[in-house]
């Protein structure tokens, strides 16, 4: 019996008709028997061998009509219930009519109306529900030979129940829920569906080793970044599968499918708890203001164009030299915002003449300075380019602004900055020190309207060139995965963290301030690529290696928000800090630029690198060959 049902795919037509008149012949004698009590001399007298024969031929009939024998059986769902109830409701209008075309010749009924009633909801009930026994004896033979992996559930309230439903009923699913976790109290040793519900906060290892948990959901939807990363730590320990539900708002039409429930990707364990920001303050910054974004088409500028873009200004001016991006975020924001009015500008910010051009168009309210040259490795190579543009090019931007009296100017910058070791890092320094020189008393005494702000924050999780698009790609092709120093950390913020700071800042700026974001702890590359490879699936060492290659031209080990000298007050909000950095005279950080930007122009980098150093003096150079500089320099202070 049970190889014939493994064996048996899909029940021949002619037995399930053969089985619903079986079926209408049981429900029309019941009928008789409970109308006449079992009385079988009342039953013989009110017409049996017309009335069984006549619902018979009239389900035969149906069923032929309304083809409810077509279906599936073991897919038994609610349109095959509608299809039998409207064969067996078909049915019992044939007979309805047979008896009134009967008793109109002969006087009399073919069938008691009160035995075709009964019939009508006996056959009607059983006809759905042996489908429905087939079905689940298919599905419990299915199930039978299936390898199940065994699945616990963080998560006891609705959004859990909901995911165990979903993984039970999901056609081609091989998993079986063997428990819920929680860490409510009030929740734990309970039983939920048949489901046990777990302790979180006891021993998770032998639990799960106990259960031989092969993979674990988390379906709390407002469960901590850091409660996360710990039960991800625990599961990538013991090799087991981490997956997530979505937030209900992502859900399709309000409900969830299994195929939404994704594994846990690196960017949900690095981010932080959500910061709030006072938009009341962006909103009263941006609305109907003329507002021009560098680098518009880059990670941070095109996230930077679609938050302002929320916040109504009279226009958006894009600039990029990156054509083929600035189309991208343009064609985006037309879709996404269609009230929004954008003018795009194709523009090196090194030149001078046409960025004037476009001030004098647009005339600006508020200016965010994003475009740069910023992969460290590169600009080491090319430290002439990381000067012109992200020393000269933001002079240009500087002054134009003052020029035009733009209302404020908020320049991007990094945490590569601090304490530079690096040609890219001491560019954006030296920028700093003359966006923040131009508030100064000596400048400002001159009528200065313009208020200048700097953001200064760490990695950019997803953004162009960064390490996680990297190590993806060096996964999915196998590996290895490179790393340049077993013990090189970076801090990370997500693109729409970083772009809500710069905005804030702008709002708070009051002029010549450093906004510094409280990063959280710093991570070790190290342990991103071994999370990394888990979540993707594999085990280091097995299937992908990590190899260490050695500190890139200019890398830093640790990077740093503040240098040694430098300090940090609050704001009205936690998380967001002003560095009191050491202030710079205007006119002598102008000349020293033009100075600098000469010498980039003529293309002579040692000397160019080596007035950056006398620009910086904290700056000094690792695994680059511009280190000769620093040794040049210090025996000649010694």
């Amino acid at each position: 019996m049970n190889r014939f049902i493994k064996n048996l795919k899909i029940l021949p037509r002619w037995i399930i008709i053969l089985i619903d008149l079986g079926l209408y012949i049981f429900a029309v004698f019941a009928g008789y028997l409970l109308r006449f009590n079992f009385d079988f001399a009342a039953i013989e007298s009110s017409n049996l061998f017309f009335g069984i024969p006549l619902f018979v031929g009239a389900g035969f009939a149906a069923t032929l009509i309304t083809r409810s024998y077509s279906g599936i059986i073991r897919y038994t769902g609610f349109q095959d219930a509608v299809r039998v109830f409207m064969t067996v409701s078909l049915a019992s209008l044939i007979c309805a009519a047979a008896n009134l075309i009967n008793s109109e010749i002969f006087g009399k009924n073919l069938i008691p109306y009160s035995v075709l009633v009964i019939a009508f909801m006996a056959s009607t009930v059983l006809l759905v529900n042996y489908r429905v026994m087939i079905k689940y004896v298919f599905a419990y033979y299915a199930r039978a030979k299936t390898i199940f992996d065994n699945v616990l559930i963080f998560g006891a309230g609705e959004s859990g129940q909901i995911t165990s439903e979903i993984l039970q009923k999901a056609p081609g699913t091989n998993v079986r829920v063997l428990g819920y976790l929680e860490d409510d109290l009030n929740k734990i040793g309970k039983v939920l569906n048949g489901v046990k519900i777990y302790s979180a906060n006891g021993n998770l290892e032998s639990l799960i080793r106990l259960l031989n948990i092969k993979e674990m959901i988390i379906s709390v939807q407002n469960l901590t970044v850091t409660r996360k990363s710990e039960l991800v730590d625990t599961c990538i320990k013991l090799g087991v599968k981490v997956k997530h539900v979505p937030p209900v708002y992502r859900w399709t039409r309000g409900e969830l499918s299994a195929g939404q429930i994704k594994e846990v990707k690196i960017e949900d364990l690095l981010g932080r708890e959500s910061i709030k920001l006072d938009n009341y303050y962006v909103n009263k910054e941006l609305k109907n203001k003329r507002i021009l974004i560098t680098g518009a088409a880059g990670s941070i500028g095109s996230e930077l164009v679609r938050q302002v873009a929320l916040y109504s200004p009279s226009v958006i001016v894009l600039l990029d030299q990156w054509e083929s991006g600035l189309f991208d975020i343009e064609n985006e924001l037309l879709r996404s915002n269609p009230d929004c009015v954008i003018n795009s500008k194709i523009l090196d910010i090194t030149n001078e003449r046409r960025l004037k051009a476009v001030f004098s168009e647009f005339k600006p309210d508020i200016v965010y300075h994003a475009a740069a040259y910023k992969h460290v490795p590169l600009m080491e190579s090319n430290p002439s380019e990381a000067i012109l543009c992200n020393v000269g090019g933001t002079k240009f931007m500087a002054d134009l602004s003052v020029e035009f009296e733009v209302e404020k100017f908020v320049m991007v910058s990094t945490d590569k900055a601090v304490n530079p070791t690096n040609v890219m890092g001491a560019s954006k320094r030296i920028a700093e020190m003359y966006v923040q020189a131009l508030n100064n008393v000596e400048v400002n005494a001159k009528g200065i309207k313009t208020r200048f702000v700097t953001t200064r924050f760490g990695n950019v999780l997803g953004s162009n060139g960064s390490v996680i698009p990297v190590f993806e790609e060096q996964i999915a092709s196998g590996g290895p995965i490179t790393v340049t120093h077993p013990e090189i950390t970076r801090f990370f913020m997500t693109i729409p963290e970083a772009c809500q700071l710069v905005l804030e800042a702008g709002a708070m700026g009051k002029g010549g301030e450093i906004f510094i974001f409280d990063m959280g702890q710093s991570v070790k590359i190290t342990d991103l690529a071994r999370k990394m490879i888990h979540l993707s699936g594999f085990q280091e060492g097995r299937d992908i290696d990590i190899i260490f290659t050695g500190l890139r031209d200019g890398e830093k080990l640790h990077e740093e928000l503040l240098t040694h000298k430098e300090n940090n007050t609050p704001t009205y909000h936690t998380k967001i800090l002003i560095a009191k950095v050491e202030k710079v005279t205007f006119f002598k950080i102008s000349r020293e630029i033009d100075k600098l930007v000469e010498l980039a122009q003529l293309n002579d980098e040692y000397k160019a690198v080596e007035m950056m150093k006398k620009i910086i003096p904290e700056f000094v150079s690792n695994s680059s060959r511009f280190e000769k500089l620093d040794k040049t320099r210090y025996s000649l202070d010694s």
